[in-house]
């Protein structure tokens, strides 16, 4: 059984940073195309960022502070997220794909964790 764990979430002020972890059990995901999306109250769920072997990819309003990284070794993909501001305040989800093409459709992965909150105040 496949299982992908997020943790790492929690209450930040603007400004400051976090670091999520999704780690993977049951298949390995290296090279696969694995990352995240994110769920803000009455939206729907978006693309935030995913990697596969060829590197990441990023939605333009993360681009330049958040950074997607994995340990093949762990099977774990990472978000280093920085200078976060309010409108990051979202469920996150880690997901995976059975295979390494990227897409930002969330209708296109296989896999998902059980969320974890990421809650920035002003």
């Amino acid at each position: 059984q496949v299982r992908l764990v997020e943790s790492g979430g929690g209450l930040v002020q603007a400004g400051g940073s976090l670091r999520l972890s999704c780690a993977a059990s049951g298949r390995t995901f290296s090279g696969n195309a694995m990352g995240w999306f994110r769920q803000a109250p009455g939206k729907e769920r978006e693309f935030v960022s995913v990697i596969s072997w060829s590197g990441g990819t990023y939605a333009d309003s993360v681009k330049g502070r958040f950074t997607i990284s994995r340990d093949n070794a762990k099977n774990t993909v990472y978000l280093q997220m920085n200078s976060l501001k309010p409108e990051d305040t979202a469920v996150y989800y880690c997901a995976a794909r059975s295979d390494n093409i990227i897409y930002m459709n969330p209708e296109r992965y296989n896999y998902w964790g059980q969320g974890t909150q990421v809650t920035v105040s002003s």
